[in-house]
């Protein structure tokens, strides 16, 4: 067995990150030194900037669990380092025995039609991250002005957008969206959110939690567009999931409920593709053609566009059809599946494996599950790279845990420590507790570079 010291670097501070250093952490086999590397000045990646601001509960695992990882003297953070800028992946793999990537997807997947880079047609991605606080997308050009958007896809990213843009104002100010939002928001004069899936009504993509809390909404109408579909007169539901079913059913008492009369509504409709946008310098209408399903011995469904065409008034329209990773200088990257190249978490090229080289969630597996999938995603790289360690197929790490901090400090004299952000995380507490929220967000670099000295 091999004891020696094991020096680790994880790229991303997000979940799968996180996830990645608690198996380490459990390695009982090895003394763990990691180091955790992060673009942004503060961690938690998604749990940050991508859940719902009206969902803490789901933020409850960084105060619960990830930040007893980071208090854990074998885990230094490094924030405020962009790999690529302020150090190279080739350093990283020469000054450490392994590297792990956790960058997740910091990209979308573009739905391909004419009039797409009008001002008004933006990715939910970016929504989401500028509602959230994310000082990439603090400063997005939004225009509220009008009285509809439509948003491209119905799973959980959709419906959170959609029910941010509904909810009174005075309720999203008790939680820690961020203060430029509630501006904007306060302001909008939207009134109807499109949800346009390409498929139909028992092949929603979003999960049961997420569309179940539709029917609780205080002061807004859901509308399920063409209600007959869910009549089930083909008897598909009978080989249907329970899943699927207690979709279907959510959906059907969606249905009863009908409109109220509400000020602001949410409106599901099914069966249509986006087919062009198109308006004077900016987005003013959507061209949808309507589809049917194909249904094969397989079990697969697909939606097949027919001749017939709708016209839909819009001023904002936003894609929300798929995330996907970003290439990394250096590393295999699979553009189709929008992935780091690998297997079982080792990143390979053409089938060789890159020793040394690792990566978890996202970046993976690509965009799908919630964020405890990644606890076994990590896992499974964990076992992956203890095997290689054991196997002595890793190679040593040149620098010390002080050479590589003395070096990264004066590439990058702003870099943030643990305590930096615990600076951080403490001046956005004090703000938010005066207005009674969970905290008030810094969103600008500058600002939070800042507070960390403080």
């Amino acid at each position: 067995m091999n004891d020696k010291n094991l020096r680790v670097a994880v790229v991303g501070a997000g979940p799968a990150g996180l996830y990645s250093i608690a198996h380490l952490l459990e390695d009982n086999d090895h003394t763990v030194e990691i180091d955790l590397y992060e673009r942004l000045a503060t961690p938690w990646g998604l749990v940050r900037s991508g859940v719902a601001p009206d969902h803490s509960e789901k933020k409850l695992v960084a105060d619960r669990l990830f930040d007893h990882y980071l208090n854990n003297p074998r885990v230094r953070f490094l924030g405020n380092v962009e790999i690529g800028t302020d150090v190279l992946p080739a350093e990283l793999l020469d000054w450490y025995d392994a590297v792990i990537y956790s960058v997740g997807a910091n990209d979308d997947i573009r739905m391909g039609i004419p009039g797409e880079n009008l001002p008004g047609c933006l990715a939910a991605r970016e929504f989401v991250a500028w509602y959230n606080g994310h000082p990439d997308y603090s400063n997005l050009d939004l225009d509220l002005s009008h009285e509809r958007a439509v948003i491209i896809g119905n799973g959980n990213v959709a419906i959170d957008i959609a029910r941010i843009l509904t909810l009174p104002v005075k309720e999203l100010q008790q939680t820690d969206i961020a203060d430029h939002a509630i501006s904007a928001l306060r302001k909008s004069k939207i009134k109807e959110v499109v949800l346009l899936a390409r498929r139909g009504h028992f092949q929603g993509a979003f999960n049961n939690p997420e569309i179940e809390e539709l029917l609780h909404l205080v002061g807004v109408d859901v509308i399920i567009d063409d209600p007959g579909q869910l009549d089930d007169n083909d008897g598909r539901l009978a080989s249907a999931t329970w899943e699927e079913r207690r979709k279907v059913e959510t959906l059907r008492l969606l249905a009863a409920k009908g409109a109220s009369g509400a000020e602001k509504r949410i409106v599901l409709r099914f069966l249509g593709s986006p087919v062009e946008l198109s308006g004077n310098g900016k987005v003013e209408s959507l061209s949808v053609v309507k589809n049917s399903l194909e249904y094969s011995h397989d079990g697969s469904v697909r939606a097949r566009a027919t001749d017939r065409y709708v016209q839909i008034k819009t001023g904002l329209l936003m894609r929300s059809i798929g995330y996907k990773g970003s290439p990394i200088a250096g590393l295999p990257f699979d553009e189709s599946r929008g992935i780091i190249s690998n297997t079982h978490g080792r990143v390979d090229s053409a089938g060789t494996e890159l020793h040394g080289i690792y990566v978890s969630g996202w970046i993976k597996r690509g965009p799908k599950g919630v964020i405890g999938s990644n606890k076994k995603c990590a896992r499974d790289t964990i076992d992956s790279l203890l095997k290689d360690f054991a196997g002595g197929l890793l190679t040593p790490a040149s620098k010390s845990s002080a050479e590589v901090l003395s070096v990264l400090s004066r590439r990058q004299p702003k870099l943030i420590n643990f305590q930096g952000w615990k600076n951080i995380d403490r001046h956005e507490r004090l703000k938010g507790a005066e207005d009674e929220r969970p905290r008030v967000k810094i969103c600008d670099t500058r600002e939070l570079l800042k507070a960390a000295d403080q």
